[in-house]
């Protein structure tokens, strides 16, 4: 199969890579020489520049926000995160992100991310995201069609 970079892969390509279960939105892409390290594996920061990524492009495909500094769109900023490195990464190699929302709240909602590469889970991260006023006044209340499609796409459970 030719994997295509950059482009959201269906649940029956993700489960054809062995992702399972598939995940609301996924990208591929290919490690590049400027991610390694001298000991010639992806070095450890690159693993959260891949998350934050498809992060991005979560938000603004679910229609979250598309914050650029101006406008009314809520600002979005991770409230706490934590990464597993499970297996290393190296030159060349293929590997997929995925990303969904698991729950969340009046404000803000939990993400789970992975990293896929050849089958197996190489690293994920999972985070609390807050939704903030533009300005950073203070909480910015999740709309009612991204909370229905946190529940319809993601299966993401809301907790009061």
């Amino acid at each position: 199969m030719s994997l295509l970079y950059h482009t959201p892969l269906s649940p029956r390509i993700q489960q054809d890579l062995g992702i399972t279960p598939p995940a609301p939105l996924a990208m591929a892409d290919q490690v590049r020489f400027s991610e390694l390290d001298v000991l010639n594996h992806v070095n450890n920061a690159v693993y959260m520049h891949w998350f934050e990524r498809l992060r991005i492009r979560y938000t603004q495909d679910w229609g979250i926000s598309r914050f650029r500094g101006t406008g009314k769109d809520p600002r979005i900023v991770i409230r706490s995160g934590e990464i597993h490195y499970r297996q290393e990464m190296l030159m060349d190699e293929d590997y997929v992100v995925t990303c969904g929302c698991t729950a969340f709240r009046n404000t803000s909602f939990s993400l789970s991310q992975a990293l896929w590469s050849g089958g197996t889970l190489r690293a994920t991260f999972e985070c609390v995201l807050v939704m903030l006023n533009a300005d950073g006044s203070g909480r910015y209340p999740i709309p009612a069609e991204v909370r229905e499609r946190f529940v319809q796409i993601d299966s993401a459970e809301h907790q009061p």
